[in-house]
């Protein structure tokens, strides 16, 4: 069975090491110009060069997102920016305009092309189009099904890779390419500053009678028309693997390191599981379970299987589902004392039940007996950002373990 990559979002150097020790084979970074996500912390080039390390050490790969729709201006230092990506050791860039394809291809010869969804590649002919150029792999439009999917690869050369979306928020324009965000807000999408304004409440107003708001449905809150619920594909591996999908893409460069640290965790025992023993493979509902423990909106399986309904929107709310809080990360670990360093991220108090998740392992349940701060003073509560504490664990951990509580 051909390996899957699974790969992971990466908006800083934390949750770049998050994702690859919970299981990614590959992350997707933006670099401070040229990218999608201007609002993401983003990797500096000190940053690239640890991340980079980091991820080869650990045999996983690195992409770079040089995936903005540029105008004249844009274009300036792009063939030096490039050549330092290359010069670092990047192992690919992710483009979706004609211009900086060629940039690219001229700056740096050898540089691996994945042409990003944002170039709406919807059949089989564009993807031969971009291999014929030059191109590696084409990350497919999110309007396709597993159908589409699977044609595009039995009509394209056996060396372009297929790469979709699988998990996260999914986007009410197509693949991206929005105008909504610039108009209401004077914040360009195609620029990687976009404002969300998908997911805002909107009421309807007839062009005559300006002042009076009509909800689009009889509710007197409003209605979000455009709010997607979020893609998750973990109940339908098989299928994705079937359909010849090379790279599994989890999206989500600006979410928290616990959204991908559990994600990614999930999908990597779902999709082991089944490269293992396809023929017998099952779904276990826990993998499911997991995914859920991250803050996200409701599910969907978006256009994978049929064309889009009222059932794929949540018109009530944008507000995200969340049951469980990211309340630490252990920093260090003492097997002796069995004590933990830790670094608080929502406040704790002794007494509390926790789950503590450890990369490629099961989550175990315990309770917190007891804390100290860094004087060695017994507290009862952690309610400062970020501060440390130390606290007994029931079994060892290893760092970047986390710790969550319902």
């Amino acid at each position: 069975m051909k390996k899957i990559e699974l790969l992971a979002p990466a908006g800083n150097l934390e949750k770049l090491k998050m994702a690859i020790l919970y299981g990614a084979d590959a992350v997707y970074i933006g670099g401070q110009r040229f990218g999608l996500r201007a609002s993401a912390d983003n990797f500096s080039t000190e940053d690239i060069e640890q991340g980079i390390k980091f991820a080869h050490e650990r045999e996983c790969k690195l992409y770079v997102t040089v995936n903005i729709i540029p105008h004249n201006e844009d274009l300036v230092g792009l063939p030096e920016y490039v050549k330092q990506l290359d010069e670092l050791g990047v192992d690919a860039v992710i483009v979706s305009d004609p211009g900086i394809f060629s940039i690219v291809r001229k700056a740096t010869p050898n540089m691996e092309i994945h042409i990003s969804t944002q170039a709406n590649n919807t059949n089989y002919m564009s993807a031969s189009f971009w291999y014929e150029l030059g191109a590696k792999r084409v990350v497919v439009a999110r309007e396709l099904s597993v159908d589409e999917i699977k044609l595009i690869g039995e009509k394209t050369p056996e060396g372009l890779d297929i790469e979709a979306f699988i998990h996260g928020a999914m986007c009410i324009s197509y693949s991206g390419r929005c105008l909504l965000s610039n108009y209401m807000a004077g914040r360009d999408s195609n620029k990687g500053d976009c404002a969300q304004s998908c997911r805002w409440k909107y009421q309807l107003v007839e062009e005559k009678r300006p002042s009076e708001y009509y909800p689009v449905f009889e509710d007197e809150r409003g209605t979000y028309i455009f709010n997607s619920k979020d893609l998750c594909m973990i109940e339908y591996i098989p299928q994705l693997v079937e359909a010849g999908i090379f790279s599994f893409k989890i999206e989500g460069r600006m979410k928290s390191s616990f959204y991908v640290a559990t994600v990614v965790s999930a999908y990597r025992k779902a999709i082991d599981s089944y490269l293992s023993d396809p023929e017998n493979y099952k779904f276990n509902t826990e993998w499911l379970s997991e995914v859920s423990k991250a803050s996200h909106r409701e599910y969907t399986t978006g256009f994978y299987f049929n064309k889009t309904t009222g059932e794929d929107q949540n018109y009530s709310t944008s507000s995200y589902v969340r049951e469980y809080d990211f309340v630490g990360m252990v920093l260090e670990y003492d097997s002796e004392t069995k004590i933990a360093k830790i670094e608080q991220r929502n406040r704790m108090i002794v007494g509390d039940e926790i789950e503590v998740m450890s990369p490629h392992q099961d989550y175990f349940v315990q309770t917190i007996e007891s804390m100290e701060n860094e004087d060695k003073e017994s507290i009862r509560t952690a309610p400062h950002a970020q501060m440390i504490v130390y606290m007994p664990m029931q079994q060892d951990v290893a760092p970047f373990t986390l710790i969550r509580r319902k």
